[in-house]
């Protein structure tokens, strides 16, 4: 597939580039300074833009069969939500209908997987702005027509990629370690380019 990456360069996004390229998609990495990627790929296009320009938004999804979305936070406090409110746009616009997005663990329904640290300390108090931003995030994804999925993942880690984790749990789940490495997000977001199994759902993922 032709693939457009939004937060290449960020800590999940370079994940994503060398798996999809392993995996022999074509891959744009859209990011404010793509040049900083190190890994140099026949099938890799690298495209300089702000995601919070929507003519530059508009300009790069074109004739790509999906995107995928791993946004930080970035300089702004709504960058998740404004820039993927713009790449919806684009995809609209372009009719392009598969969108990939990671979000987090304890947005929306999932919020009762979260232990006290998370609700009370990490997205109640430290990460609030962050959380917020996630949620917003996911309404303008679910208010879309277009053919999404959702990914949230527990905190990050640096680990490598297992291939075991729990996924599509329930909020009731118990024993989650809240956790998974970049790589296994990156895995799972690639798989759904074309996976049915979570169109239009909202997956969580943990150990």
């Amino acid at each position: 597939m032709n693939v457009i990456i939004f937060g290449a360069t960020g800590s999940v996004g370079r994940h994503l580039v060398d798996q999809a390229l392993n995996d022999g998609h074509k891959v744009t990495a859209f990011a404010r300074a793509p040049s900083v990627l190190a890994v140099t790929h026949a099938n890799l296009a690298r495209c300089t833009g702000d995601v919070l320009d929507p003519a530059a938004v508009q300009a790069a999804v074109a004739g790509h069969d999906a995107v995928i979305v791993a946004l930080g936070a970035g300089r702004r406090g709504t960058v998740r939500a404004t820039g993927t409110r713009n790449i919806v746009a684009a995809m609209r616009h372009h009719g392009v209908r598969r969108m990939i997005c990671a979000s987090t663990l304890g947005a929306g329904d999932s919020y009762a997987a979260l232990n006290f640290l998370w609700k009370r300390i990490m997205f109640g108090l430290l990460l609030r702005a962050a959380f917020a931003d996630h949620q917003a995030q996911e309404d303008v994804i679910r208010q879309s027509d277009l053919d999404w999925v959702i990914v949230r993942p527990g905190a990050y880690t640096n680990g490598p990629e297992t291939g075991v984790y729990k996924s599509g749990f329930a909020a009731t789940e118990k024993d989650l370690a809240l956790r998974i490495s970049r790589a296994d997000v990156a895995r799972f977001m690639i798989r759904q380019m074309t996976g049915t199994i979570w169109l239009r759902q909202t997956p969580g993922l943990s150990y």
